[in-house]
């Protein structure tokens, strides 16, 4: 991957796995602009752009463990068919409801942290 590429990180400070994935990046070197997922919500575009070169499903970008998550029965009317476009403009009403951390690297997006793909994606 080009060093020139800016990372961005996007991320929950409080959230345990954001810190390990921020200390994963530090321990590796990795230089990125970080980004609170609550003061800095992603927009509905940002989230169709992120899709589109993660090759994701929009599903994967609700954080399903979370509170609002189960609030807003959201499962529910996942399955029950709310569109992409629907799904982008939900998430971006609520940064709490986005699953992170996510890494935003030229044409790569990691949604989530597991160590083996991120090392494959960024190493």
């Amino acid at each position: 991957m080009a060093e020139a590429t800016p990372i961005l990180f996007v991320e929950y400070p409080k959230c345990s796995t954001c810190k390990k994935a921020k200390k994963w990046l530090d321990e590796h070197g990795i230089a990125y602009t970080d980004r609170h997922i609550v003061e800095d919500a992603p927009t509905a575009e940002e989230i169709a752009d992120w899709q589109a070169r993660s090759g994701l499903p929009v599903r994967r970008f609700f954080n399903t463990s979370g509170m609002r998550y189960r609030e807003l029965g959201l499962k529910a009317k996942l399955d029950a068919g709310m569109s992409d476009k629907e799904a982008r403009a939900l998430l971006a009403t609520d940064g709490m409801l986005v699953k992170r951390p996510i890494v935003v690297a030229g044409d790569t997006v990691l949604v989530g942290f597991r160590e083996p793909a991120w090392a494959e994606a960024l190493l």
